[in-house]
């Protein structure tokens, strides 16, 4: 009987990618079901084999958590050599879409407060 594996929902596509490679090169048999045509499925990797779950799970988890670390990694080399992009550097870069943003902010606090206050005074 087939057992799930891993949703993939929200997942990177070279996280996908790198996951589904693994599974192949470790001979674990596996299927794929998509988003479906309006994105409403459950975008899915499924088992056709219940009893590889565990070595299967075993392999993704080392995986994310080599993954995880080169990310760190990565995030402390950029901070170190001034490089981590920052608020400030959106700002600066491109000051008009941020404007937007920031009254986009403003407004939906405003009408998701207004009811409330408008109670109150």
């Amino acid at each position: 009987m087939a057992v799930l594996l891993f949703r993939l929902r929200g997942v990177p596509d070279d996280e996908a990618e790198d996951i589904r490679n693994l599974l192949t090169a470790k001979s674990i048999d596996y299927y794929e079901t998509p988003a479906g045509n309006w994105g409403v499925s459950m975008p899915s990797l499924w088992l056709n084999d219940e009893r590889q779950l565990e070595t299967a799970k075993a392999l993704i988890e080392a995986y994310q958590t080599e993954r995880a670390e080169n990310a760190r990694a990565e995030y402390a080399r950029l901070k170190a050599e001034g490089k981590q992009r920052r608020l400030l550097d959106e700002l600066k870069e491109n000051p008009t879409r941020f404007a937007a943003y920031l009254l986009l902010a403003i407004v939906v606090l405003y009408f998701s407060t207004k009811p409330f206050l408008d109670m109150i005074g």
